[in-house]
């Protein structure tokens, strides 16, 4: 991923995404660098589901959003559960939340998705041939319920797109470095995956496996039919970067929410 700097706000784009785009597309996964909510929320906390104010929260938004033309009102946003459900949404949708969705896809020009995570992995879908986006929240149980093959699969049934002409980043999370996982993390890993123990890495000293979370939504894609070729991973903790993002891991819960912006874009004439 490639880091920029806009108005002190920092975020970041999938390179591969960025080279497609060609006017058609704009994506960010923004950093916690830029706002204005104090600790623990310091600084570009974009989530009204922690306690902070929610007026400081929608002046971030202004903010981040605002980088890109957009605010809350012109996004659609999801109460995410950390389940399978995706959801195909509209223009007509902005400014909505959607209610038990961890994924969101459109093709209608105009239309903007947003989400925010703290070490749970966004994942991003572009089709490039049928001008149609995906985004969406994989932690460990979106992640072992198959959220990303769940989002390959509606964009083929909703917009015809083939899987592998889709092209998916794979933003920051928690990593392998810091993620240790015990019981029912562990059974649930084993029993959707052929090779788990590729997933469930052991650590000098320690007991009890850290999941790869990045790779096995990885995983989740590749089974999906999306190239490896065309899956592009950040390489980029939230429990070890907590001066770029929040993570609920290593900050005991008690921190905001960074945001994520992708947009298609309308037709130019």
């Amino acid at each position: 991923m490639q880091q920029q700097i806009s108005n002190d706000i920092h975020y970041f784009q999938f390179e591969s995404l960025s080279q497609l785009a060609n006017g058609r597309i704009q994506h960010a996964i923004f950093g916690r660098q830029g706002g204005l909510s104090p600790a623990p929320f310091d600084s570009l906390n974009l989530s009204v589901s922690v306690p902070d104010e929610k007026a400081r929260v929608y002046a971030n938004r202004r903010r981040a959003f605002g980088l890109f033309g957009r605010d809350t009102d012109t996004l659609v946003h999801a109460h995410l559960v950390h389940d399978r459900r995706v959801a195909t949404v509209t223009s007509a949708s902005n400014g909505t939340w959607i209610e038990h969705v961890d994924g969101i896809i459109t093709n209608q020009p105009g239309c903007g998705l947003t989400m925010n995570f703290a070490d749970c992995t966004p994942i991003l879908l572009y089709d490039p041939v049928r001008q149609a986006i995906g985004l969406g929240h994989a932690g460990w149980q979106g992640c072992v319920r198959d959220l990303p093959g769940a989002m390959v699969a509606a964009m083929q049934a909703e917009f015809g797109s083939r899987p592998e002409q889709l092209w998916a980043g794979i933003g920051p999370s928690i990593g392998p470095c810091c993620y240790e996982v015990g019981e029912p993390v562990i059974g649930a890993v084993r029993s959707v995956f052929d090779q788990p123990e590729q997933f469930l890495v052991p650590q000098p000293g320690q007991e009890r496996p850290h999941l790869a979370l990045p790779q096995a939504n990885r995983q989740n894609l590749l089974r999906a039919g999306v190239p490896a070729a065309q899956i592009e991973l950040s390489d980029l903790c939230t429990a070890c970067r907590t001066d770029l993002f929040f993570s609920h891991r290593a900050e005991n819960g008690r921190t905001g929410r960074f945001g994520s912006i992708f947009l298609l874009t309308e037709e130019s004439d």
